[in-house]
This record gives structure tokens, sequence and C-alpha cells, in this order.
């Protein structure tokens, strides 16, 4: 049993692992697993941290017949019939990612997807989704000190930086409480009352972000009850921030009838988008739904661009968009950046935009690869959970037929190419296969 580790080069921030060395070690010792994996510059784990482990540090790993990796690997990496686990980014058909899936199938390859390790109730199991979460708002709350500074408003958030410049997440979290502290104390400028940040979603991304943000002092108000925080009192109002986390049904309204969750999810034709009627209250909006194009939009350009935004008492500032679904909930998200140049402004008025923060418009935190800012932490965490599954993927004779296979039920699930075939759940990518070879 041999498993081979590809190295991560997307790009020089992307310096996260799928297994740590100790978990490398746990594997060997238990199961007998050998490991191969390519050397690496920029690894949170350096190459002799791995050999200490009891892998060999090789550049040709093809000798192992399961490879995993973080990201996406390149086409010519592939070989024949072997296995694969990955972020294929390829489960909503994204067309930049289907030229790799075809030559997988030409490959007769099996490849398992992170994203689709679910439980039976379909929540997934493997995910550095709280990491994303976390340096997500790290980011999100820099951008809002730096662009209030530049609208001439001095508040503790100037001290906030950006989250790959902090050691630890512990690090980063100190300097936030102590900016809390500094807040109930003196309170925040009668310019920015009420401040109210909106979460859009609930799930492991979410409550990353809101494990940051929960060190600062506020009051959580329910989306029903948005309108009640002008009741206030000023002086309850500078001390706190005010924390709104929307659900699906504060996104969206039925056309006909009650609100049902799982009528929404399956048929989303019969809902209209509602979520613009909070847009004007809010100072910062984070962005942790799934969304694709099925489902209404959070804030749309129209809306933005309405007499009845420009008018608006209050206008939104910041939005972290943490999922980076490009021109989707979120339509003023028109590209992906890195941690490097995360930011960038639309401006409503003109439908322009320009790089970083300006202090007019509104600023958006679109970083794709968030998890990468505490590359260390979130590996360790991920690679906790992936270690568990690791031998049942090494150890299985892929060439029976799929119903043979010896898999738990969240590894099939994810099983997205089985011999090169699309398994049931997935023949549905057919039709964006055909369209990208048009």
């Amino acid at each position: 049993m041999i498993l081979g580790i590809r190295r991560e080069d997307k790009n020089k921030w992307e310096k996260r692992v799928p297994l740590v060395p100790d978990d490398i070690r746990f594997l060997n010792d238990k199961f007998g697993i050998k490991t191969l994996i390519q050397p690496s510059e920029i690894r949170t784990f350096a190459d002799e941290q791995y050999k200490e482990a009891g892998a060999n540090v090789v550049e040709d790993v093809q000798q192992a017949d399961t490879i995993i990796a973080v990201k996406e690997i390149p086409i010519d990496f592939f070989r024949k019939g072997k296995t694969y686990i990955f972020f294929s980014h390829t489960i909503k058909g994204q067309a930049y990612n289907m030229p790799m899936l075809k030559k997988m199938m030409e490959l007769k390859c099996n490849l398992i997807d992170y994203e689709r390790v679910l439980d039976d109730a379909n929540k997934r199991l493997i995910f550095f989704g709280k990491y994303a979460g976390i340096a997500g708002m790290i980011d999100t709350l820099h951008a809002l000190g730096q662009k209030l500074k530049l609208k001439g408003f001095s508040t503790p958030f100037e001290k906030i930086d950006e989250a790959y410049k902090y050691i630890s997440v512990a690090e980063a979290e100190k300097v936030i409480k102590e900016i809390g502290h500094q807040i109930k104390t003196k309170g925040l400028p009668d310019g920015l009352l009420p401040f109210v940040a909106g979460f859009a979603g609930y799930g492991n991304v979410s409550r990353g972000a809101q494990e940051v943000f929960d060190l600062l002092p506020l009051i959580t108000i329910k989306a029903d009850d948005f309108k009640k925080i002008n009741n206030f009192p000023v002086e309850v109002k500078s001390k706190n921030l005010f924390k709104v986390v929307f659900e699906e049904k504060d996104i969206a309204t039925p056309k006909s009838g009650k609100f049902n969750l799982q009528d929404y999810y399956d048929y989303p034709e019969k809902y209209e988008g509602r979520f613009e009627e909070y847009i004007p209250g809010l100072t910062v909006l984070v962005n942790c739904i799934y969304w694709d194009e099925k489902y209404p939009r959070l804030v749309t350009k129209k809306f933005l661009e309405s007499d009845d935004y420009r008018n608006s008492e209050k206008k939104l500032i910041v939005i972290g968009d943490i999922s980076v679904d490009i021109n989707g909930a979120i339509e003023i998200t028109h590209k992906a950046t890195h941690p490097g140049n995360a930011f960038y402004t639309y401006f409503p008025s003109s439908g322009k935009y320009e790089d970083g923060i300006q202090k007019d418009g509104i600023t958006i935190m679109a970083v794709d690869n968030l998890p990468c800012e505490f590359p260390k932490e979130s590996s360790m965490e991920f690679s906790s959970i992936v270690k568990n599954y690791i031998y049942e993927i090494v150890n299985q004779d892929f060439n029976k037929k799929y119903e043979e296979l010896s898999l738990s039920n969240p590894i099939k699930k994810a099983l997205i190419l089985h011999k090169g075939e699309l398994t049931k759940n997935y023949h549905y990518l057919k039709n964006y296969l055909e369209g990208a070879a048009k």
C-alpha cells in the first residue's frame, strides 16, 4: 500500500498539505501505508519533517496507485487507472476544469472529491471551511479599518492586519480582543452607528467567521427584528456591534404561499430574492453561502444602482465574499483575488472597479484560498479528518464494479469517476462536458 502526495504549486500562497507528518507516521504505524511526497520549498511543513515521519521525499510519486493533493492537478500529471483525491472544483460544471475531468475519463481514473464526502444528512465531513471563515473575517475587518480611515473615521479596526501577516490564529484573536475592549470602553464614532454586520449562511465557513467577530462586543439580532436595531439607545449602539445571521428564509421569499426550506432547495424557481431589504442597513456583509445560478442573488448590480439604494440613509461599505462565486450571490464579485492583493472596490454610480481599498464605493474581499493564510493550523485540522479515510481508499480494488466497492458511504458519495466513468450521482456533468467540447 503506497500513497502519493503531490506538492501544491497553484501559486506562492498555497502552502497547505492534505496530510501532515504526524498523520503520515500514524498511517505507516497502524496500517503499513508507505508515503511518497514531492519536495516543496514553500510547503508549511518542511521536507525534512516528512522524512523524519517516515515518508520518502521524491519527485516521482507515480509508483503510488493513490495520489492526493489539495487543489486542482495539472492535466499532464494524471496516469492511467490511478485514484486521485483533491478539490476538483467540477461539481458545478466549472468550465475551466472540464478539460481536466475529460482527461481523467480518458485515462480511466478514479476521482474522489473532498467536497463531496458527506454524511447521511448530506453535511460535509472534510473541509477547510472554518479557517476560510476565520481568515476571511480578519481580512474583512482589516479592509473595514482601512476604508473607515480613508473616510476620516478613527477606529480601533485600523490596528487589524491581514490574516497572513499573523503567526497564528491566536495572535490575530489577541489583537481583536484588545480592539473589542477599546470599543466597549470608548465606543465608536457617532457617524458609524449603528454598526451592523450581516452573515449570510450558518455553516462551517460562517461559524469560523463568527468565531472571530464574536470576540468583539456585540448584540445578536434575528433578521425578523432587523428594523428594531435603530431603537437601541445611542450609548448601547456606540459600545456594541450588531450581528445578524441570515438563513434561507431571510434571503428568498415564495412567490405564493409560505416558505419551506426543502421546497426552496428543490424548486428555487418558485422563489424570489428579498435580501435587498436588508442591504441599506448593513455596514459589512460576510457571504458564506453555497450558491449556484438557480438561486436568487444576495447583492445585485441593479439594486446598487437603484434610487432605493442611492437614497438610503446608510450604505454598505465592505463585503467579505468568502464563498467567492464569480458574478454569483454577490454579483459585483467579478474576480477572485489572492492574499497579496486581496481587495478591490466597486463603484455603483459608474459600474466600474478599481483595485485596492478605496474611500468611496463598496470594497470587496474575494480571496479564493483563504485557509492558506493559516496554512499550518488549517492543514493540521484537515489532515486529522482525511487520515481516517486513507486506508479504505488505498486498500480498495477499484477494478471491481461500482456496486461491489467496499467503501464507506461518505467516500462512495464522493466518487465522481470510477474507472473513468461518471458515477450515478454525477451523470449531470455530461451536459457540461459536452458544452465545453463545443
